[in-house]
Parts: structure tokens; sequence; C-alpha cells
């Protein structure tokens, strides 16, 4: 509980204390009792309500007097000139309504902080310093000040600072802030490693790749931080219907006390000026919109905690309400629904011995930071020599040429050999091909396949028990690998051999086509980025994913798991559910009670019911948000 809190909730429990004592208090049997009824209830009205008289004045004076702090002072101060006008004495309403207006702007503080706590325990995860190596001993310094490819150590118990590949050592990592993920992961040599995680048991050494300002952890921080600035449509009309709202229910409750007894005189009848102010003043307590314009931020405030906590980002609430009206996914290939792990399987039809082919390949790949160039340059098993590499030239979508050795070698698909010129064979094994050209004449090709994730099928499955209407597959891989994989995880749709354009060309017809709902894409890689824009929601995955797909994306799957984008879609509904069902609960009993109040059916404390209790039971149905 923050100082402000407890100093209101102080406030608060004095004010009810006075209230039980004034109304034991026999008033009457006192000497100037009735000067000391006022005296004593005016003074537990200031206690509860001087920082709300202040606001309202305050508003006053900046011209921005309609707000709840208005109505509020209007109400309260008006009932207290009431009982004054009308000598009854009975100011206890005056200070009732003020103090349950504060007992409800209190819990919704409380369930903002519940909310905001809940989000920085589970983003708890800057490093507070990395480990540099300096003459033999280990210095803390601040993460923002290392430079890239600094050698860092990590010990037992500490979070890696920032991103990096592991030099020397094997561990277990918590990444759990990270992924929502409660099973540790195992970082060994050669392993790439992400800011935010937790070392668990041995001792790595790590050199890193990125600064801090760049590094995972930095990226969610930043995510979070800022998702608060991108309204949802459902925020943007409550605010346009809290600036409507409020100037007319302050002229309806005008019109309620002037009219009625301006008629009755004109009729010549009592014009009982008392009666319609009282209910004028009620209509106006009655009336707050707190519960919509508190409610509603704090319903998309926790759902945005509550994907978080699933390993799940989504930049701001606009994006999660959109998320719930998905109803079409299209998905990137590799990276997304398979590992994006490659391997050379078999070199096939080469006049060449494998390991001179491959030599080849490497060379002219080394330029290359594809998945399929590192897969070659892992299976020729010793680094390229790029000196002996010129005139290096990658084509979009085709492939590479190079000159190795004074010799023209071309690497890719048949897209590539037939640009050239060259005569190639087929392959009827199914994987992705790349074809050799070397001094002109065709060298055979190299056979790499590539890994479905093993959650994969079940995220196809569970989008579909999830409402999502059609699931789409694009790749650049060849129609035989495509239709292999879109069968294996019953994908509806698949279209193959895609250049990067190709794939924002699909996205666009098929948002063209108009089915209904929001269309999804689900990409990782730099080439993903122009779709991930252009789609109606960008999911990209976020621990392989590239800078350039997750800068693009509107969600960002830490863990790269396909089965969270079902995971998701459940979360942004929920969160709706809630948001629609505060709203209509709000304006329904706001509705029926601002009637019955203006028909003298129902008094003031009916009204604070319409106001405050109609807060309370709309931020406890928000934050239920936070349970994912």
């Amino acid at each position: 509980m923050t100082k402000k809190q407890k100093k209101t909730l102080t406030r608060i429990l004095v004010t009810a204390g006075l209230l039980v004592v004034f109304v034991l208090v026999p008033w009457e049997a006192l000497p100037l009792g009735g000067v000391w009824r006022l005296a004593g209830y005016l003074a537990a009205y200031l206690v509860i309500g001087h920082d709300i008289l202040k606001k309202a004045w305050r508003g006053i004076r900046n011209g921005r007097m309609l707000d709840e702090n208005f109505l509020m002072a209007v109400a309260t101060v008006g009932a207290f000139g009431l009982a004054i006008y009308t000598r009854s004495g009975d100011y206890l309403e005056g200070v009732a309504v003020m103090l349950f207006y504060q007992i409800g702007e209190w819990f919704q503080s409380w369930a903002v902080g519940r909310s905001r706590k809940n989000i920085a325990g589970l983003m708890d995860i800057r490093p507070d310093y990395a480990n540099v190596e300096r003459d033999g001993a280990l210095e803390r310094v601040d993460p923002d000040t290392v430079a890239v490819g600094t050698v860092i150590i990590v010990q037992p118990g500490e979070k890696v600072p920032i991103d990096g590949v592991v030099l020397e050592g094997s561990s277990t990592l918590n990444t759990s802030a990270l992924t929502g993920e409660s099973l540790p992961r195992s970082a060994k040599v050669g392993d790439e490693v992400f800011s935010g995680c937790v070392n668990m048991t041995g001792v790595l050494r790590l050199r890193t790749t990125k600064a801090f300002g760049e590094s995972t952890v930095s990226r969610i921080l930043d995510l979070v931080e800022n998702a608060s600035s991108r309204k949802s449509r459902s925020e943007d009309f409550i605010s346009r219907f809290a600036r409507v709202y409020t100037p007319v229910v302050c002229f309806s409750a005008l019109a309620l006390a002037v009219l009625p007894p301006v008629i009755s005189l004109a009729l010549g009848l009592e014009a009982g000026w008392s009666v319609w102010l009282y209910r004028a003043l009620t209509f106006l307590v009655a009336s707050c919109p707190c519960a919509l314009v508190i409610s509603i931020p704090l319903s998309f405030f926790a759902g945005i905690g509550g994907a978080s906590r699933e390993g799940i980002l989504v930049k701001g609430s606009s994006y999660l309400e959109a998320l719930s009206k998905t109803r079409r996914v299209v998905f990137d290939k590799t990276g997304t629904l398979t590992e994006g792990v490659f391997e050379v399987n078999a070199v096939h039809h080469s006049p060449l011995a494998e390991e001179e082919l491959l030599e080849y390949a490497a060379l002219a790949e080394s330029a290359s930071s594809h998945p399929i160039s590192k897969s070659i340059q892992r299976a020729y098993g010793r680094e390229p020599d790029r000196s002996r590499v010129t005139d290096i030239e990658e084509i979009g979508g085709n492939g590479v040429t190079a000159v190795v050795d004074g010799i023209c070698v071309a690497a890719g698909n048949d897209k590539l050999m037939e640009r050239l010129g060259i005569d190639y064979k087929p392959c009827h094994h199914v994987g992705t091909i790349v074809h050799m050209a070397v001094d002109g004449a065709y060298a055979g090709h190299i056979l790499i396949s590539d890994r479905v994730k093993s959650s994969a099928r079940e995220a196809v499955a569970a989008l579909k028990r999830a409402g999502v209407e059609q699931t789409v597959m694009l790749t650049g891989d060849a129609r035989a690998v495509a239709e292999q994989v879109a069968g294996e995880l019953g994908v509806d749709k698949f279209y193959a051999q895609l250049l990067p354009g190709d794939k924002v060309e699909k996205v666009e017809a098929l948002l063209a086509e108009g089915s209904g709902g929001k269309l999804a894409f689900v990409g990782d890689g730099v080439n993903d980025a122009p779709v991930l824009s252009r789609a109606d929601i960008g999911i990209a995955m976020g621990a392989m994913g590239s800078d350039a797909a997750i800068e693009a994306a509107d969600v960002v799957l830490m863990d790269d798991d396909p089965l969270k984008i079902a995971r998701a879609l459940g979360i942004s509904r929920k969160c709706l559910r809630v948001v629609y069902e505060n709203i209509v609960f709000a304006i329904g009993v706001k509705a029926a009670c601002l009637v019955l109040v203006a028909l003298g059916v129902t008094g003031m404390w009916a009204a604070v019911f319409a106001d405050v209790g109609v807060m309370i039971l709309a931020i406890l149905n928000a934050i239920r948000c936070l349970r994912a």
C-alpha cells in the first residue's frame, strides 16, 4: 500500500468513526446543539472531502469543471446547503456520499496498484549490473556501459544482463519471467541466451551480441511500459462518452431543479423548491460516470498484465481488442511452424566430391545470415575463408552468386538456375533444395530439411477450437515441401515459392476477401516485417525472431511457441467480455437509477450505490483479467 493510499484510508476510518459518534450524540439536549451539529459534520466533511473540493476548484479555474470531482462537490455541498435551508439538521447524507465516494476511489487506487505490482513483479527482470572481468577480477558495471562484443560473466543466481552467446560453461536458465514457462532451459557453449533469464547452476562466460538498450529485457520493459499509450476503440468510446455525458447530466440536473418548480408556479401550485433541488443533487450523485471511466482502462491494463504472465506481450489495448476479433491466421513457415534449424541431409547428382561441393557452397554463402546458409556452413565444418570470395551478389528469393578462387559459383533454387540458363536436375525428395552451378555448369544439389515444431499441429487445432475460421501457410519453399508440412499440420491453405513481396500481396489479397473478422499474421524473420505491418494483427516470435519483426509486430510471443497464439486469443476475448459486461452493467444501473431519482422513487442512498457500488463491482470484475 502506498503512502497516499494509507493516508486516504486513515481519513476514511477517521470520518467513519466521527459519523458513528455524531449519530449517537443527543444534539437536541446540548446548548446550541444545532450549531455544534453543523460544526461537527462540517469538520467530518472537510476531513474526507477537502481534496475533492480542491480538485473541483482547480478544474473550474482551468475551464475543465465538468468532471466527477465537480459533480461530487456540487452534490455534497448542495446537500449541506439544503439541510441548512430546510433546517432539517440532516447533514449525514452529504458526508456519507463523500465518504463512500472516497472509499470507491481508494478501492480503485488499490486495484490499479495491484495490477501494476503484478506486472512489475513479472517484469522485475531489469538487471542491476553486469560482471566484466578486468585484471583477473570481476568488476560490476552498469549494463548500459557494456559494449557489443564484451565478454561478461554470469554467476549462479544472477540475471543475464545482456543478450549474448555462451563462450564457456554450461548451466540451466530460468526463463519464466520472459516466457511464462516454469521448466528451466539448458545453455551450453555456442547457445544464444537472452537478458532477463536467471542463471540457476553453472558459471557462464558470454560474449555480448547486443547493446543493453537493444537487448531482450529492454525490449520487453519498453513494450509493457508503453502499452497503455495505444488505446482501444472501447477506451476511446468511453472517453468520448464521458466528455458528452457529463455536461448533459449537469444540465439535466439543473433542469430538474428549476423547471418543475417553475411549471408548478405557472399552474398556481406550490413550487416545492427544496424537493426538486434535493432530487437534482441526488441525480448528480447517481450520474457520476466513475464506473465506466475507471473500470474499462483497468480491464485492458489487467488483460495486458495477464497476457504478460503467459509470455505474451501485447503492445497496447487496441491490439488486444483487435486480437479478440481474429478469424483468420496466416503463418510464415520457417521459424514459426518449423524449428528454423536446417540440416544438410544429402548431396545429389554432383560430379564433385561431397566435401568439395559443400566447400564451394559454404564460401558462396559466407556473407549470408539466412538459416539455410548457416546450415551449409555448419555442414562444411570449418570457418569459411572470406578472402577467397569476391563479387558476392544475393538475389532475393533466388540465391547467391559469387566468385570463389576465380571461379563463378551459384547457389540457389530452380529460379536461380533458370535465371542463369543452367539445366538442373529436379529432386524427388521432400526438403529445401539448393542447386549448385560451378564455372557455368550444373554441379548437383544439396538437400536440406527443417523440423516441424512439436506443438505446431496442436497449435493449429487449438486455433480452430478457438473459432478461427481459416489457417493459411506462406513459404518460399518448393510446393512439395509446403504441401507436406501443410498436410501434416492440418493447415487449410498454403502458398509456396513466394518471395517476400509475394507474401505481402497474398496477405493483401486475403484482406481484400473481407470474410469478416480480423486477419493475424505470424512470422519471425526480417523479411516478415512488411507482412506483419500490413496484417490487421502482426504476431512475432520473440525468442528467435529478428528485431525488425518484433518492432513491426503488435503481439510478441516470448518463447516462440505457436500454441500461445490460441492462448492470446482466449485472453483477449476474456478481457473484451469483461469490458462489455462492465459497460452494460454500469450504463444499465445508472440509467435505471437516474429515472427513479428523477421520479422521486429513490433517494441519496440509492444514488450512492449507483455511483460507488457500481464502480466497486466493475473494478472487481475488471481485475479478473489479471488471471489469464
